[in-house]
């Protein structure tokens, strides 16, 4: 025993000394795992040209000037609409023009006890400017820009009506919406005013203007 330990002496003075063993070896660090690169977001874009469908309700307001009477014509419209945006930035520019047909009509009784006063329009176009804010898929916007269409007016029960088509101005403004890259909904306010028909037949200027609410779907190239 003595001689080991004279051995073990001699050797640990030479700086030999056993092996440690596997287990004490003191183990690597492991390395970080390479972080995974999120991929890149993209904003939604609204340029591009666009054509869909639209529909939805006008009611109105229309006088005689003979006799000061008021008729409220309303009714459905449905139609197309075609368009181009272009965005800066967050700004959208754009032009957008569509055409309806438009059943809005209204008849009531003339304030001089003449009968009745019944205005009509079959038929509403639009071709406006609009400016919007692009947040993301989100985009109001407001418009306006030239409506044109047709104004009936007649007194029925007499065979004295008028017919003719004007062309006068719309502003407003919406709200659209990306669900898809392609496709978009949007609903919208408009106020039309067409001005007003000389009914020479009625003896009378009778004008007219128009409140519309719609929505609509469109489709992006």
């Amino acid at each position: 025993m003595k001689k080991i330990l004279i051995l073990a002496t001699a050797l640990a003075g030479l700086g030999l000394t056993p092996v440690a063993n596997a287990a004490d070896v003191a183990r690597p660090a492991p390395h970080a795992a390479y972080p995974v690169k999120a991929p890149e977001y993209r904003a939604y874009d609204w340029t591009g040209f666009y054509a869909g469908i639209n529909g939805g309700y006008g009611w109105g307001n229309s006088r005689y000037s003979f006799d000061g009477s008021n008729t409220s014509p309303a009714g459905a419209l449905l139609g197309g609409t075609i368009g181009y945006n272009y965005q800066w930035g967050s700004t959208v520019f754009g032009v957008e023009s569509d055409f309806d047909w438009n059943n809005a009509k209204g008849t009531s009784a003339c304030a001089l006890g003449a009968g009745l006063c019944r205005t009509s329009t079959d038929w509403l176009g639009t071709t406006r400017l609009r400016l919007g804010y692009a947040a993301d898929r989100f985009m109001p916007y407001v418009t306006g820009g030239a409506a044109y269409g047709n104004i009936k007016a007649n007194l029925p029960g007499t065979g004295l009506s008028g017919d003719t088509t004007k062309l006068g101005w719309t502003a407003g403004g919406g709200l659209e919406y990306a669900f898809t890259p392609n496709w978009t909904v949007k609903a919208e306010y408009l106020h039309v005013d067409l001005g007003k028909l000389n009914c020479a037949a009625c003896g009378s200027n009778v004008k007219f203007n128009e409140n519309i609410v719609r929505a609509g779907v469109n489709y992006k190239f």
